[in-house]
């Protein structure tokens, strides 16, 4: 992959690194856009913290370029923004770059900001005791952050693993704030996939029983059998094109805050958030971030790998990505995050 350090190398590289990274162009100078909106699925929840921490530090504004980040209900709406036109671009989960070429969009993502998913998915209380395997959920009612969501999709991946199928459960939005909190509290649901800080905090109260954790990779692995590629920025493809000092502006700005977040302590995180993040128990969050800081990138680089256990994953129960022929190269970019490595 192409950067200042190894240009001199491409003719080595040749074809075989084409094939593997679709190239971008780059033009030098000022972002084509000077602002742009991006969606994103719930601020609060520990997965989106780096973009967060991009925008509260000030890295997209010294990158130049303005950022708008729009708050949706869950990464299946913030999604639906950006094909429905919306927004400039989305934080959410690389499985959804897989999903739509299945459906002929072509969305492509060029910062990986959480190399694990971060979602946990546990059993409430009141059926902790009756709980001994996957099986035990069959019937019950699951709560995930929205349908359609990767809190979803790893739900539906542990059922198909354990000779189920999603049907066989009955799947609710909760969103990923306070309203998660009160359906586990409140019995409105019987188990939960979902992230920090609503884990943390229903952990600490002594809420749930964790069966499955993807805060780490040792996590992920149990899950998916690999790492599992999650948080990522990702935009269309035509707007890519179109746009390449813009999206180079905001890989530049994301990876300084993996960098800045790969170092800070969890006290200097939770002083950076808006103060409503932890308004009430500051804490509670700090906990959030020792839970959950294993799961982000240090460098916003996507693999191959990666991107095959995904596209593994979502073919086990999702009839599109089975059938279709995915061009899992076009999927994602690192050419802008290996730029904005030479560049901070």
């Amino acid at each position: 992959m192409l950067t200042r350090r190894s240009f001199a190398a491409l003719a080595t590289l040749g074809a075989a690194g084409a094939a593997l990274q679709p190239r971008v162009s780059f033009a030098a100078g000022a972002p084509e856009k000077s602002s742009v909106q991006i969606a994103i699925g719930g601020k609060s929840l520990m997965v989106y913290l780096p973009v967060v921490i991009a925008d509260r530090k000030g890295f997209f504004k010294s990158a130049g370029v303005s950022v708008d980040l729009v708050e949706v209900d869950g990464g299946s709406k913030a999604l639906q923004a950006l094909i429905g036109g919306s927004v400039d671009a989305t934080s959410g989960s690389f499985d959804h770059t897989i999903q739509m070429q299945s459906k002929s969009q072509s969305i492509r993502g060029v910062v990986l900001f959480a190399k694990d998913p971060g979602i946990v998915f546990a059993v409430t209380k009141a059926k902790a005791d009756a709980y001994k395997s996957p099986k035990d959920l069959k019937g019950m009612t699951i709560g995930v952050t929205a349908p359609g969501s990767q809190t979803n999709f790893m739900l539906n991946h542990i059922l198909v693993s354990n000779g189920m199928a999603p049907e066989d459960v009955s799947i609710v939005g909760i969103g990923g704030g306070p309203s998660a909190v009160a359906a586990v509290q409140n019995a409105r649901v019987d188990a939960i996939s979902n992230a920090d800080p609503v884990i943390t905090q229903l952990q600490e109260a002594g809420d749930i029983k964790i069966i499955y954790d993807t805060r780490t990779s040792a996590g992920s692995k149990a899950v998916f059998g690999a790492d599992y590629p999650s948080g990522t920025i990702y935009m269309k493809t035509d707007f890519i094109s179109a746009n390449p000092n813009t999206v180079q502006a905001i890989a530049n700005g994301m990876v300084k805050a993996l960098k800045w977040i790969a170092t800070a302590s969890p006290e200097e995180i939770a002083d950076t958030v808006p103060p409503e993040f932890t308004a009430g128990n500051k804490q509670l969050y700090i906990d959030c971030v020792k839970n959950s800081k294993e799961m982000y990138s240090t460098d916003g680089k996507f693999s191959m790998a990666g991107a095959e256990a995904a596209q593994r994953v979502l073919s086990a129960f999702d009839p599109s990505v089975k059938s279709a022929k995915i061009d899992l190269a076009s999927t994602f970019t690192n050419e802008f995050v290996n730029k904005a490595a030479d560049m901070n």
